[in-house]
């Protein structure tokens, strides 16, 4: 990751060298601020500083990487052996947690009885946010005779055709 914006950094720098290259192009009036350059010089400088704080991140994230692992810190509380169909296997027997199987549905009365609530939510919503910004729009242009002005614009004559030239053009 260092490598890389150490990289982007130096291609970044080096792209400003072509400026440094005399040329034959007559001297103009340069302007007072040259956006192009700015550009550059700011992106260097930001490839820089992110190269500066990234790069010993970097170099710390591989250090962390390179630890070893000494397996999983779950303990296993008993190892049984198994007969199955085609042969024994152990297994470790832990601590087991069921799923709770019990339904947390409410009623079919209790549904009804708060029917009207849900629906009335709904109709809410549904004119906060297809009827409000319609007549949001028709207030807007309630005063607006654009549309009138192009409806019942007078067409423009079709201009006359040019007379054909004489000659080869």
């Amino acid at each position: 990751m260092a490598k890389l914006s150490a990289i982007v950094s130096l291609a970044l720098l080096l792209n400003g060298v072509s400026a440094l290259v005399p040329s034959n192009v007559p001297k103009t009036k340069r302007p007072a601020f040259d956006a192009t350059r700015a550009a550059t010089n700011t992106m260097a400088a930001a490839s820089i500083a992110s190269a500066l704080v990234i790069g010993p991140m970097a170099d710390a994230v591989d250090m962390a990487m390179d630890t070893p692992s000494f397996g999983s810190s779950s303990l296993v509380a008993e190892r049984v052996t198994r007969e199955g169909l085609y042969r024994e296997y152990d297994v470790d027997l832990g601590d087991q947690e069921y799923d709770d199987a019990r339904s947390t549905y409410k009623s079919a009365k209790e549904t009804k009885s708060k029917k009207g609530k849900y629906t009335a939510l709904i109709a809410v919503l549904v004119v906060g946010s297809f009827i409000i910004p319609m007549a949001q729009y028709f207030w807007y242009v309630k005063d607006d005779d654009s549309a009138d002005k192009f409806f019942n614009k007078v067409p423009e004559p079709e201009p006359e055709p040019e007379p054909k030239k004489k000659g080869w053009f």
